[in-house]
């Protein structure tokens, strides 16, 4: 941690800051356990010029989710720039390996999240997903919104970086048309928008907590795809979603759909260790 980002931590704290331990964070930011007199903070940096932006974004996304008193965040503390990028302070959560009946706990918190619900998908700014822009224009049409601000948006980057082929692209109106096709009519959820097994923990107390949100109202069959693109929750989890909501209601091609976009951020995000899979899924349904 910089000396200037030291300072001016404990200027917001109000508290001389004891010790700084770095943590291992995010792949676009620093994170860092602050231990002051008498508590432990959690602190996380962004550089660059999208560090405000995305830090805004996130302090957003942890009280909206906080807001609806379904499933715990982190208590934000602060938020604001610093150097040449800016920092999100935040209650620090001493977390556990979660047992069965916590997993469930997360299942039925994040079915009660789920039931959250708006008239338009999107949200009302703009946000991130990992480091990438992330489009939230509102619409009604589910389809379109997620083929023309989800999908089409990682698509084209990945042609500009060289990752795909133009050839192996679908045109914009025969991606939306296979949406439409296979995705059914979903409600608007509130989602967690980036839901894998290192976002969310159970702290030492047992409560579960999601962090890292990239949110918006969409299909809340994207945040069950995406738990199970990298192995899976448990069992417990699944079981629990489906006694709040009356099931899993999640087919192959909306698994397969939904996680396409999540590997498309990876493929524009880590290269091409994921063009394969990507490649695969576009090859199934356009």
């Amino acid at each position: 941690m910089s000396p200037e980002l030291k300072e001016q931590l404990s200027s917001v704290i109000g508290s001389k800051i004891v010790r700084v331990t770095p943590i291992s964070g995010g792949d676009s930011s620093a994170a860092y356990r602050i231990k002051i007199t008498d508590d432990q903070l959690f602190c996380k940096y962004h550089g660059g010029e999208n560090g405000l932006p995305m830090i805004l974004a996130e302090k957003d996304g942890l009280n909206a989710i906080r807001a609806t008193g379904t499933i715990g965040t982190p208590s934000v503390i602060h938020a604001g720039p610093c150097q040449n990028g800016a920092f999100l302070l935040m209650e620090y959560v001493e977390s556990k390996e979660a047992t069965d009946s916590e997993m469930a706990q997360l299942g039925s918190g994040l079915a009660s999240l789920h039931a959250v619900s708006e008239d338009t998908f999107g949200w009302h700014s703009h946000n991130f997903i990992g480091s990438l822009p992330q489009s939230n224009t509102r619409s009604h049409d589910w389809h379109r919104y997620y083929g023309e601000q989800r999908l089409w948006p990682q698509l084209t980057m990945a042609l500009d970086k060289k990752l795909l082929r133009k050839e192996e692209i679908p045109e914009k109106e025969g991606l939306i048309t296979t949406l439409a096709e296979q995705l059914g009519a979903p409600r608007a959820s509130l989602i967690h928008g980036d839901l894998w097994q290192g976002n969310y923990l159970v702290s030492a107390s047992g409560k579960p907590f999601l962090i890292d949100p990239s949110v918006s109202f969409a299909d809340a069959g994207m945040d069950l795809a995406m738990t199970v693109l990298f192995g899976g929750f448990s069992r417990s989890f699944y079981d629990a979603y489906g006694e709040e909501t009356g099931g899993v209601p999640l087919h192959k091609a909306q698994t397969d759909l939904y996680q396409l976009y999540y590997l498309l951020v990876h493929l524009n995000l880590f290269g091409g260790s994921y063009a394969t899979s990507v490649r695969r899924l576009l090859a199934a349904y356009f």
